[in-house]
């Protein structure tokens, strides 16, 4: 790996880890010295990570992270909801007990990351588990419009349980209730279930980013 491919990898890498927050500044100068190369390929690399959406240059001001569009975020992700709930219900008359066995280990890993406190590699397998259930839904064209959907989502996915830490716990109980689910053969309650816990991570972002309602005055 050359010194400029190197650059991107470590840059791209603690963007997606959430190392850097968003709009978080980065400083060729700085960033350089401390990845013992020239300016040069920190600012190769800055200006894909620009093209690929995760950099933006200001004026005056340089390079950061790129902020979050949360309001093109939480569409995609109530879209995703919708989706997910309908091909969890398709997919659950036709999972297998060795699909069983599979999404309860990669719930079991998930859950011995969240102590570790990997942000990263906890979202990704995220989508393993979830991937594991799609897997079995009949439905074609639900599951290319499910796709489409998670491509544009995965621009931020790796940042977000960094930035909500509080959902990873959650999201291990929810996914045992998932699995309940599953296994119990409630299609209907699977389909609801399986909507409500993705937008969950919707409520936790809203919670955290929204300002306060103004308190009433006294009296």
């Amino acid at each position: 790996m050359n010194k400029q491919e190197r650059t991107y990898t470590v840059l791209r890498d603690r963007i997606h880890s959430g190392a850097f927050a968003p709009q978080a500044r980065l400083n060729i100068d700085a960033l350089a010295r401390e990845l013992g190369v020239s300016a040069i390929p920190v600012r190769e690399a800055l200006r894909r990570l620009e093209a690929e959406g995760w950099v933006k240059f200001q004026p005056n001001v340089g390079a950061i992270v790129a902020p979050v569009d949360a309001t093109a975020w939480e569409q995609q992700m109530i879209a995703v909801a919708i989706l997910e709930g309908a091909a969890t219900a398709d997919a659950a008359a036709h999972l297998k007990s060795s699909d069983l066995t599979k999404i309860k280990r990669l719930a079991a890993e998930m859950e011995q990351v969240a102590a570790n406190g990997d942000a990263a590699r906890f979202s990704r397998l995220n989508r393993r588990l979830h991937a594991a259930i799609f897997a079995r839904c009949a439905n074609a064209y639900l599951l290319e419009l499910l796709d489409q959907t998670n491509q544009r989502l995965d621009r931020i996915r790796d940042t977000m349980f960094a930035y909500l830490p509080e959902r990873t716990s959650a999201a291990i109980g929810e996914h045992a209730r998932l699995i309940e689910l599953l296994e119990s053969g409630d299609v209907t309650e699977t389909e609801r279930y399986a909507r409500w816990h993705k937008l969950q991570t919707v409520e936790a972002y809203r919670a955290t980013h929204e300002a306060p309602a103004a308190a009433p005055p006294p009296g």
